[in-house]
């Protein structure tokens, strides 16, 4: 497209490099072309695999309904140009370019978009029988082990640990899942609202240990610090990410406290023409007056929208738009479809929809008497309302809240 564009005598069109071929970098490509951007648009990813999108690996892929989850795209027939199996070594931003394996790549304008990877549990790097769950080549090796049915042992009860201990059980496997908090989801939700999910373990079968910590992996076992010993045929550990950026260092751009490129309200970096976007990246939100680090996929398809429309945006004067969303995502574990929109961490009310102990209810955050959070366990109707109340900053009837039999949006005040 550049070529055509300097033929014509016009200015040579710029080129958007994207670092990252997840659900952020392949919709910050596919948004720019949506958007009008006539200019050369190149997509970087590391994996030798077609982009894919990750939720499927805890579930079909991994249960082996699926063999892959590839984005439907045509990426050559919207002229994108995929460089795979091509890892970024290093940034220069004074000379716009980036350091790969294949050499340096200009670019006129970044969208950096590597996402997170998985904390690895301390002493277990080439451990054999320890995995990870966050690439396709990591479902692919587990699939055999819960195909074997072996007995599993699963490092952290957040949620990525619990949609794997849901998949081991539907295979046959014997789970135990151990953590080191009191709860599950303890860095996620207030213990009173977690407290009710333990239950769920033992309804479909799995053995959660609290309190507990890992001593070391042994061929065969899990011991923890206590001394007692869990047999293992496999263990999988999640216990949580951190953004993808150790190749950043040296290059200028400014990281936050949990080395997240850290974005303004507009998703650019420190750095002239260098945007962030997805989970390598905070941003400042006006709606809950503090940054978020935002580690869900709904994240990664809005923030690539606001990217797109500011790169075009540039060239056409066009005042640049703002990135402040109400957070959204979702988890399926033990039979049950968990949603949560928002932010709780400021609420000054917390109020209860339903019996915490039944299949469906909900909880909802208040700020100053405005929704703000809200968590729907079997209650979808209760989430999409109450997503859009969250938007809206409507002012809201507590005690109409509390009643199940009212739907959330009759509830304002």
């Amino acid at each position: 497209m550049s070529e055509q564009t300097q033929e014509t005598g016009g200015p040579p069109a710029r080129r958007v490099v994207v670092v990252g071929a997840g659900m952020a970098g392949v919709q910050s490509a596919v948004a720019l072309r949506e958007q009008g951007f006539t200019g050369r648009v190149t997509l970087i990813g590391a994996e030798p695999h077609q982009p894919y999108d990750r939720p499927p690996l805890s579930k079909a892929v991994l249960l082996g309904k699926s063999e892959g989850s590839a984005f439907d795209v045509d990426f050559e027939a919207l002229g994108i140009e995929l460089r795979l199996g091509c890892e970024v070594l290093g940034l220069r931003p004074g000379e716009h370019e980036l350091d790969t394996e294949a050499g340096p790549v200009p670019y006129d304008v970044l969208v950096l978009a590597t996402g997170a990877e998985p904390i690895r549990l301390p002493g277990t790097e080439g451990v054999p029988g320890v995995h990870l769950l966050r690439t396709l080549d990591d479902a692919e090796r587990l699939r055999p082990v819960l195909a074997r049915q072996h007995d599993i042992v699963v490092v952290g009860a957040g949620w990525i640990g619990a949609e794997f201990a849901t998949a081991a059980r539907e295979a046959g496997c014997a789970v135990t899942v151990v953590e080191a908090a009191d709860r599950p989801l303890s860095g996620a939700l207030p213990a009173e609202v977690a407290a009710p999910m333990a239950a769920w373990y033992a309804d479909a079968g799995v053995e959660l240990r609290t309190h507990a910590r890992v001593e070391r992996v042994e061929p065969g076992a899990v011991v923890l610090d206590d001394g007692s010993r869990l047999p293992a045929g496999a263990v999988v550990v999640g216990i949580g990410a951190r953004p993808a950026t150790a190749w950043l260092a040296g290059s200028g751009i400014e990281l936050g406290t949990h080395q997240e490129v850290v974005a303004d309200a507009h998703l650019r970096t420190s750095a002239p023409d260098v945007y962030a976007v997805g989970d390598c990246a905070s941003f400042p939100s006006g709606r809950y007056g503090e940054r978020l680090l935002v580690h869900h996929w709904d994240n990664a398809l809005q923030g690539p929208r606001t990217v797109a429309g500011n790169i075009v945006g540039e060239a056409t004067g066009a005042p640049p738009a703002v990135y402040d969303p109400v957070p959204y995502f979702w988890s399926e574990q033990f039979g049950r479809f968990v949603q949560y929109a928002g932010h709780h961490a400021l609420a000054d009310t917390t109020l209860w929809r339903g019996d915490p102990t039944g299949p469906a209810w909900s909880v909802c955050w208040l700020r100053e008497g405005r929704l703000v959070g809200l968590l729907a366990v079997g209650r979808p109707r209760d989430l999409a309302q109450g997503r859009r109340l969250i938007e809206a900053g409507t002012p809201m009837d507590a005690e109409r809240i509390g009643d199940p039999a009212r739907p959330l949006k009759a509830a304002t005040a």
